[in-house]
């Protein structure tokens, strides 16, 4: 019993394996983690040439990086799962007054939907392994450079950005404004012992 209580005392960053979050990295028992926030470029009003040149400056940041990993992640909410309940409940529901305020919920979601449609984020995470710190940040300049070169907008994640794209690939939580650094953070009283 003892050994099963001591599981449960693991905090939520411990559970997902993650050592520490620094001011641009997430430390992890298999490397530290760098990412670069590339914002998206909308394709669809490109041209056939520009979506290739587009390509082959990708192809080259990638071929002059070996540690490099990819994630696309939702960056906005997905109501996919509300629209499909809405669906059900219209063709459920024999109230006339209930179903057309149901109608009017789901086409207020499909209003939300548009407006958030562009709403992805690309990321480029370098795992960092045995380097020296010294090396490290002009390493990572070269890279946040390189990407710029190419014509992307990129950036290097700050401590917010990683906290937040946690949120989001985890718990799918884009609505919280600021991500705690521990686990009840919100509940510490200053001085209170």
């Amino acid at each position: 019993m003892k050994k099963q209580r001591e599981k449960h005392k693991n905090s939520t960053r411990e559970l997902m394996g993650i050592t520490e979050i620094t001011d641009y990295s997430l430390v992890t028992p298999y490397g530290e983690l760098v990412y670069f926030i590339i914002h998206p470029t909308n394709i669809s009003v490109l041209s056939e040439s520009s979506v290739s040149s587009r390509i082959y400056a990708l192809m080259t940041v990638l071929k002059g990086i070996a540690e490099i990993e990819m994630l696309c992640l939702n960056s906005k909410e997905n109501f996919d799962d509300n629209k499909e309940y809405l669906k059900n409940r219209i063709e459920e529901e024999e109230n006339p007054m209930i179903r057309k305020l149901l109608m009017q919920d789901s086409t207020n979601l499909d209003r939300m939907q548009v407006q958030m449609a562009t709403a992805r984020e690309f990321l480029i995470i370098i795992r960092l392994k045995n380097e020296k710190e010294s090396d490290v940040f002009p390493y990572l300049s070269r890279i946040e450079k390189s990407l710029k070169d190419q014509g992307f907008t990129a950036r290097r994640a700050d401590n917010a950005d990683i906290k937040r794209i946690l949120g989001v690939y985890f718990e799918q939580n884009v609505t919280t404004d600021r991500y705690e650094d521990f686990d009840g953070d919100r509940w510490m009283v200053l001085g209170d012992a």
